[in-house]
């Protein structure tokens, strides 16, 4: 190779290697959702991944709270460690929107019998103004929609931790009511065996008794084994493996605080449900798509240079290619296909909107129903059916009823006792999917606490 190619090769290495290192430290402009979508998104991750590490979990033992419960389960649950990442990877998404295209280094020669001309160049493709801001503000409102269906994740793994533990919590009071029915029961048998002997009654009332116990033990057997699936959906809800072993029961009862009666609870819903929340970003990001295909009506451009470094003096050639806008039908295309899913978002909105206020009352009505029962079963039933026994058991070893009276006054106690607990689980779990609705989030959620509403709560 001749000398002077030689040196030609040499300047184009170099002058590519300056480039490519004169380029390599560039940063876009940030647009102003960016930042504020980096902000939320760092005020999370201090909460939910501190210095990209798992937050600490608390310890479970049998002083753990519910509160300890769902602590636990909000930074340990896989459904909201992917919610998590989704949002964290829809705020990159931003900077990847408004950024430019990388530029192309272009090379060209013009060869005859020897190299004529040597031209690099550097091309960089420049969209019309407010495209690339447009397309951030289009990545901002979905990454909202991410970080709502980040809290909707959070709620919802919040309800999977109570529903367990309240099913649990009343379910050893059912096993209590049943156990205490079965000493009973033996303690009726023994009075039917002491008149069968005395020849009061006949055998069969004896016979009886030992069914109703067969029974009330088939019922308590049925019930504690009960107790593994809802430790199971329990230890599914904390994000716990296979192998770990089930959690600790929390000794003490703690309730849903929140009062039902209030009149602002449903457009507290309205306003702060994630799942309506993430719906309003979804339709603000379809204005946005609007927006940016009107814009399509608009050229982009790309610029560059290139040089001939074999010419003395070097020749400059300045380089300008603008798209053409032209196929009216495309644009007018565009344009339609935006509006139209703004719509479908608008209209996926408003069903959204009816579905909650349709929950929020069937929920509400579930609760003021179980009160009342707990009401009555408390203030009236429950104490006359336990009168009820009474006087039956004294009349049945007086001789002056059947043992068909005594086992009825028996089987009401039970049925109303149960139905007390019903109630109370009915309530319990109906708060809980309320506060579900409503979106409160519990204490310490690791939410950035813009939409986490605080209505009055009750004692």
């Amino acid at each position: 190779m001749k000398k002077s190619n030689l040196k030609y090769w040499r300047c184009l290495m170099l002058m590519t290697v300056l480039v490519s290192i004169s380029l390599s430290g560039c940063y876009g402009l940030t647009t102003k959702s960016e930042r504020q979508a980096r902000t939320d998104f760092e005020a999370l991750s201090k909460q939910y991944r501190p210095d990209g590490n798992k937050a600490a979990l608390p310890v479970l033992d049998s002083n753990s709270t519910l509160a300890t419960l769902i602590t636990y389960a909000m930074l340990n649950q896989p459904r909201v460690e992917a919610a998590y990442y989704e949002y964290a990877a829809s705020v990159e998404k931003i900077t990847l929107e408004r950024s430019l295209a990388d530029p192309r280094f272009t090379f060209q020669m013009d060869i005859t019998n020897v190299i004529n001309t040597v031209m690099p160049g550097l091309m960089i493709d420049i969209p019309w103004p407010t495209k690339l801001s447009t397309k951030a503000d289009i990545a901002s409102a979905e990454s909202q929609a991410r970080y709502y269906d980040f809290e909707s994740a959070v709620l919802q793994t919040a309800f999977d931790v109570k529903s367990p533990y309240y099913q649990l919590h009343f379910l050893e009071e059912r096993i209590r009511i049943n156990r205490k029915m079965l000493a009973q029961m033996n303690e009726v048998e023994e009075i039917a065996r002491a008149l069968n002997e005395s020849g009061k009654v006949t055998l069969q009332d004896v016979l009886r008794a030992q069914i109703e116990q067969e029974r009330l033990k088939t019922e308590i057997a049925n019930l504690e084994d009960s107790r593994n699936p809802l430790l199971a959906k329990l230890k599914t809800a904390l994000g716990m493996s296979i192998e770990q072993p089930n959690p600790p029961i929390p000794a003490k009862f703690d309730s849903t605080p929140l009062d039902v009666n209030s009149d602002q609870l449903l457009s507290i819903a309205m306003a702060h449900n994630p799942r309506i929340k993430s719906m309003e970003a979804e339709v603000h990001a379809a204005e946005e798509g609007i927006h940016l295909a009107r814009l399509s009506r608009f050229p982009d451009f790309t610029v560059g240079l290139e040089g001939d470094v074999k010419a003395s003096p070097i020749m400059v050639r300045p380089k300008l290619e603008v798209t053409l806008p032209v196929w009216l039908d495309k644009i007018a295309a565009e344009i339609a296909a935006s509006q139209a899913r703004k719509l479908s978002a608008s209209a996926r909105l408003s069903e959204e909107q009816i579905q909650l206020a349709v929950a929020f009352a069937d929920r509400a009505y579930l609760y003021r129903e179980a009160r009342r029962n707990l009401q009555l079963l408390n203030g009236n039933l429950t104490a006359k059916a336990q009168m009820s026994l009474e006087v039956a058991r004294a009349a049945y070893s007086a001789g002056q009823i059947d043992f068909i009276n005594l086992l009825d006054a028996e089987r009401t106690l039970l049925l109303f006792q149960l139905a007390e607990v019903g109630a109370r689980t009915q309530c319990e779990l109906t708060l809980a999917e309320l506060s579900l609705i409503i979106g409160i989030q519990p204490e310490g959620a690791p939410v950035t606490g813009v939409n986490n509403p605080k209505p009055s709560t009750k004692e």
